[in-house]
């Protein structure tokens, strides 16, 4: 690879300037040349160095405009934001259209969170500076801090006008349309840029990224193709194609494509539990299982990876298995709501009641809400003839259900068990309400109390209604 001239030249200071450093002997630099060192020093992360060069800068040039305002920046990067307004000011009155100043003015109210201010400065700086889109951007990263998408899109947009090459200015304009829930009018934004730019990778591949938001698959698949033709190594472009054909349901050649992936770069979990699951749903069990297994080895902390190993033995009525494999994913995470609950459905299929109720029971400590999850552990506290906790589950649950009939059904039926009329008629009154069509769950889950009489007349009522 051969470097540019400018290239050169910046590598052949820094060679020198690190020489000198370590001889201690002062050698010459211009001051440009140093404004390059520190730039590369703060971009590389070394802020000691950058102060180091720019203190030998200013002994050399103390009059250099442009190390001044390389000196503010390091000053605003150290929050000593009075000294470096006091600077800025002083470098005004020399040259007050230098844009320069106008950025690190902004620079400085952006660091206070006055972003309105800030934005003022970086649209005087439009007026004197020759990059239009590195303000464009910045100005735009401003109306992001306020939350102002709109305008924050524009400049954006602006910037692109100005540096169709700017790709952190095209993910932005993404990210703004994206926020505002605007997947078509960024179709018709990246199909205009598109024209103008036709082997912009990126903009093929935030065009597609569009398309399967709006679920427009064929079209998605279409703009990851072009984005994977100009640049074949585009991990991300082959990532998505792969996902968008698994929707069109053309999973031999999404295998391929995250089998790219896993060329371009190391396997993730994510794209061996995608392969694993393209196997399966092409009845190729042994292979899936395997993509499974290499999953979990891969990232045992991974709940998907679990679950749907989990899951694939359920599938079969394995549920020796399927146990096996979610007592492990709890001994790796016992927390987990989602383990918990295939824990419980496993251990209720095998008739071990007391279990799928402890089951259900953590489910629901660790935030599952979900109705079902309710209903399954009160129908196995039942089962149990746990019906005192039955029905405290119940009334738990109504906090989340508070107009639900299966809900009300389960607690009349237990509350006539229990030789507690009054509130069996009350939540029995309350489930016809809600749902008359579904009375028979009482017959369903409580014959004995079926035919009592107090049952029957509440029934007859509600028919004539």
């Amino acid at each position: 690879m051969h470097l540019s001239h400018e290239e050169e030249d910046h590598s052949l200071s820094l060679k020198k300037f690190e020489s000198m450093l370590k001889t201690n002997k002062v050698l010459f630099f211009d001051s440009e040349e140093f404004e390059d060192i520190i730039l590369h020093y703060l971009d590389s992360g070394k802020v000691n160095l950058a102060k180091k060069a720019l203190k030998l800068g200013l002994e050399q040039h103390p009059r250099a405009t442009g190390l001044k305002l390389v000196q503010v920046e390091l000053l605003v990067f150290d929050d000593k934001l009075e000294i470096a307004e006091r600077l800025l000011n002083e470098l005004y009155a020399l040259e007050p259209t230098n844009e320069e100043i106008y950025i690190q003015k902004a620079n400085i109210y952006s660091k206070r969170d006055n972003h309105t201010k800030a934005v003022e400065f970086l649209n005087v700086a439009l007026q004197y500076t020759d990059d239009y889109a590195d303000v464009y951007s910045l100005i735009g990263m401003e109306y992001l801090f306020m939350d102002n998408l709109e305008m924050a899109k524009d400049s954006f947009i602006k910037c692109l006008n100005e540096d169709t090459e700017d790709h952190s200015a095209l993910y932005n304009v993404v990210y703004c349309f994206d926020f505002l829930d605007q997947n078509k009018e960024a179709v018709q934004f990246l199909n205009g840029f598109i024209d103008r730019n036709p082997y912009s990778e990126v903009a093929w591949h935030q065009l597609g990224r569009q398309h399967y938001t709006l679920k427009e698959y064929n079209e998605a698949l279409r703009a990851f193709d072009y984005a994977t033709l100009i640049d074949d190594s585009f991990l991300g472009a082959f990532l998505e194609k792969a996902k968008t054909l698994e929707k069109l349901a053309r999973y031999d050649e999404a295998i391929n494509c995250y089998a790219v992936t896993m060329e371009l770069d190391d396997p993730t979990s994510f794209a061996l539990l995608r392969v694993g699951k393209c196997y399966e749903r092409l009845e190729n069990y042994e292979k899936a299982l395997e993509f499974y297994k290499k999953t979990v080895h891969e990232d045992p902390l991974l709940d998907k990876a679990w679950i749907a190993i989990t899951d694939f033995y359920i599938r079969r009525q394995n549920y020796q298995k399927a146990l096996y494999y979610a007592r492990k994913a709890i001994g790796i995470d016992n927390e987990n709501k989602r383990y918990w609950k295939r824990y419980a459905v496993i251990n209720k299929e095998l008739n071990f009641h007391e279990e799928a109720e402890q089951g259900y029971r953590k489910a629901v400590e660790f935030g599952d809400n979900e109705l079902d999850t309710w209903l399954f552990w009160v129908d196995t506290l039942r089962f149990i003839g746990e019906n005192e906790s039955a029905i405290a589950t119940l009334l738990q649950a109504t906090e989340y259900y508070p107009e639900e009939y299966e809900i009300e059904y389960r607690l009349a039926g237990l509350y006539f068990m229990g030789s507690e009329s009054e509130k069996g008629i009350f939540h029995m009154s309350n489930g016809l309400r809600l749902n008359y069509k579904n009375h028979v769950l009482l017959e369903e889950f409580f014959p004995t109390i079926w035919n009592f009489k107090t049952v029957q007349d509440i029934l007859a009522q509600h028919r004539t209604k």
